[in-house]
């Protein structure tokens, strides 16, 4: 700390040293006329050869080295690192003695000069104007160590992405990703909208929201958990097929693969059901790995897991049977007494949900290669259609989740359309926030109002965006695919008060 104290007090007086000679350390606008793509644009350039042409070059100085009457530094910009050169007899002796005196690492520069070749190689800017563009005023993380403690680097995402390009890289393939699934579904004419993320009532999925309160009006309102039930409305209002990518909110646990703040695509087609939902889903997910990666057979974390096959389709019950749970011959009782004694964490102890627990704590860690889980018992969701010709015991609907990796990263339903039906299991959930189920839906009676003046048949689904780059960039952890994931905040000795 003694150190960085010391570099900051130097560079302090380096600026207080430029002001006086009239140099702005902090100029506004410096004409970059090239970039590290010069390594492209002159890789038949041979060895110990210059070029004659003049660029102007700009970015930060990463490394410097002082080898006598030469100079070198690492410029990095935008697309890539670049070397700079100053030299006596190729570069002026104003500009050597301004970059030797002033210039430190983590500045940004600009720089005019040849372009060249050195005997090792190494294409080169030989400098013959060097502007300082920005000063840095704390020095980079050591070049060897970089930063390398992953809350750290978290918390600081700037210094990340400075310190590690392959950082850059993901955030880059997560903009493809995107793009590539608006492209997708741009072209079998779905149409992009946005709905609110503040709203006077949560509903779409079983999760605690975040609360806060409108002044103006003084009501409260929530951040959204889901975009579901405002895109339905638009399916309502004559709009046939709808997507929106954007940010849901859940106060829930926070993990490697949940982050309170995440990135959902949300689509619905009007006449459509979750079968052709799950051709779709199937569709996105390899049209996607194709595009973005150049192919459907992917590594994660030393597992091979191929999207091009046909992805299995099985219901929750049957993957319960292959596990001797037959969950159809079982009554309530000897279900809920199976899951206590295996120690299965329960959200409720309706019989639904039980069996949903059942399948999450025995069935999900073989979900390894992509899998639909059909079929899913009623309770899981009050948006979804019966399923038809259901039989047995347990009452089921009309709704997948996709797996890969064991993992859930996405979910889809035949949707329910029949008011009555839907105003029935509203008023249920209702009870069950009613008497503590903080993931329990609010009765939303505007909702139902829609579904009375009539919807289509519609098929719904929603893929993670977030787990779909982890897989795609073989990232351990959700943090390390968004930009800035939640922190908790540091204790700051020096905080104003």
């Amino acid at each position: 700390m003694a150190r960085q104290d010391e570099i900051l007090k130097e560079r302090l007086k380096k600026i207080a040293d430029l002001r006086k000679k009239g140099i702005n350390p902090y100029p506004y606008f410096y004409e970059k006329k090239d970039s590290a793509f010069l390594q492209e644009k002159y890789k038949g350039l041979g060895n110990d050869s210059a070029t004659g042409d003049v660029v102007a070059v700009a970015g930060r100085v990463m490394t410097i080295r002082e080898m006598g009457k030469l100079s070198f530094s690492t410029l990095r910009d935008g697309s890539g690192t670049m070397q700079i050169i100053l030299r006596e007899g190729d570069t002026p002796v104003t500009a050597m003695d301004f970059f030797k005196k002033y210039i430190d690492s983590g500045d940004f520069i600009g720089v005019t000069g040849i372009v060249a070749r050195t005997k090792r190689g190494e294409l080169s800017v030989v400098a013959q104007e060097v502007v300082l563009l920005s000063k840095s005023l704390l020095p980079l993380p050591e070049k060897w160590h970089g930063l390398q403690d992953k809350e750290e680097r978290y918390r600081k995402r700037y210094l990340d992405l400075v310190m590690n390009p392959g950082v850059k890289k993901v955030f880059e393939t997560r903009a493809k990703i995107i793009h590539s699934i608006r492209e997708f579904l741009n072209s079998r004419g779905f149409l992009e909208t946005d709905t609110p993320v503040l709203q006077p009532l949560y509903g779409g999925a079983n999760a605690r929201p975040f609360e806060t309160h409108l002044h103006a009006l003084d009501i409260p309102l929530y951040l959204r958990i889901s975009d579901e039930l405002y895109l339905k409305r638009l399916i309502v209002g004559g709009f046939e097929k709808v997507y929106e990518i954007g940010k849901d909110f859940r106060n829930e646990g926070i993990d490697k693969t949940h982050n309170p703040e995440f990135t959902m695509i949300e689509l619905y087609q009007a006449y459509a059901d979750y079968n052709e939902m799950m051709k779709l889903c199937e569709e996105i997910w390899k049209e996607v790995a194709k595009k973005v990666l150049g192919t459907m057979v992917i590594e994660y974390q030393g597992t091979k897991i191929d999207l091009g096959k046909p992805w299995r389709r099985v219901s929750m019950l049957d993957l319960l049977k292959e596990k001797k749970i037959d969950v159809d011959k079982m009554p309530d009782k000897e279900l809920l007494q199976l899951a206590k004694k295996e120690r299965v964490k329960l959200k409720s102890e309706s019989r639904g949900m039980v069996i949903a627990s059942l399948f999450e704590h025995f069935c999900e860690k073989d979900l390894i290669q992509p899998t639909f889980v059909i079929d899913h018992p009623e309770e899981t969701t009050p948006l979804c259609k019966e399923k038809r010709d259901s039989r047995g015991k347990t009452k089921l609907v009309e709704r997948f989740e996709p797996y890969i990796n064991c993992w859930e990263v996405g979910n889809a339903y035949s949707e329910l359309n029949d008011p009555l039906k839907q105003k029935e299991l509203f008023e249920k959930q209702a009870q069950e926030l009613d008497k503590g189920d903080a993931e329990a839906h609010p009765y939303d009676k505007d909702f139902v109002e829609a579904l009375e003046v009539g919807m289509p048949p519609t098929g719904g689904l929603g893929i993670g965006i977030d787990r779909m780059v982890m897989l795609l960039t073989n990232s351990p952890s959700i943090r390390d695919v968004i930009l800035f994931p939640f922190m908790k905040p540091e204790k700051d000795e020096n905080k104003r008060v």
